[in-house]
């Protein structure tokens, strides 16, 4: 089986807390850099951690916040997982991803209550004009580097355009070695390439001079997501003074289900 990541342990200690080491692959590896992971399968990773604490089946994670504290090494890594607040209704739980003795991504997702509030349900965020069988294979995705990209499908919206579009993505890729991953791990652990899909300066790097890595993830979800495909609306803007925004709708095949949006450091390429 073909997976990002292979799991090496996990364990719960008797506070509660779990301690989950991980090897990655390389179809774990980034764009920016050879020898680090790309954020998004990091993202699916660290969401398989959370969904599998203390699950319980009255609630579901309602956002992920990811903090990207330094580069992500392509080597083994530990993911802890903590309760940080208890609770009937709300929980608040956290994952950190550490490496080499440093952290490298803190996450935090907070897990709401369900219940039927089918009444008074309603969206402003319109459904996609094309489902992902209806739109041609975007092949220009691959002129990222990085095992991650080349481990995608793609396909996309015509009225794609640097700075603002539709795409949608997929993968074969299981996320974790000999266990199958769920719907909500899957499709999370594509989101980050909303900063990938639309960038203002074009999809060569090399002929741009200038890279926008992203800080952070944020993930709000107003309803669990399934199936395999995502569904990624995405805007691209810089501002004057060095720093950008990727803020993109999210779809599965059923419409949409939440927002995600990236912080972005705007720079030239080192020479």
């Amino acid at each position: 089986m073909t997976a990002y990541y292979q799991c090496l342990y996990r364990e719960q200690q008797a506070d509660g807390v779990v301690l989950a080491q991980y090897r990655p692959t390389i179809h774990a590896q980034g764009a920016w850099n050879d020898h680090e992971q790309h954020m998004a399968p990091a993202t699916g990773v660290i969401t398989h951690e959370l969904t599998q604490f203390s699950p319980n089946n009255h609630m579901r994670i309602a956002r992920i916040s990811l903090d990207i504290l330094g580069l992500i090494p392509l080597d083994e890594f530990t993911v802890t997982t903590r309760l940080i607040r208890p609770g009937k209704t709300i929980e608040l739980i956290e994952s950190v991803m550490s490496s080499g003795g440093r952290d490298c991504i803190s996450a935090r997702a907070w897990r709401l209550m369900t219940q039927d509030t089918s009444a008074i349900a309603g969206l402003e965020d319109h459904v996609a004009t094309h489902l992902p069988n209806q739109l041609p294979d975007w092949d220009e995705i691959k002129g990222w580097p990085g095992g991650f990209i080349q481990s995608v499908r793609l396909v996309s919206d015509p009225q794609r355009r640097a700075g603002k579009g539709m795409v949608w993505i997929t993968t074969d890729v299981e996320m974790v070695e000999g266990e199958r991953t769920a719907d909500l791990v899957h499709l999370l652990g594509l989101v980050d390439t909303a900063n990938g899909v639309v960038p203002r300066t074009g999809l060569g790097l090399a002929e741009s001079g200038w890279m926008f890595p992203n800080t952070d993830l944020q993930i709000h979800m107003h309803r669990a997501p399934q199936g395999r495909w995502l569904g990624i609306e995405a805007v691209q803007q810089y501002g004057t003074d060095g720093i950008g925004l990727t803020s993109a709708v999210l779809h599965d095949v059923s419409g949409p289900f939440g927002r995600s949006e990236q912080i972005l450091t705007v720079r030239p390429i080192p020479r």
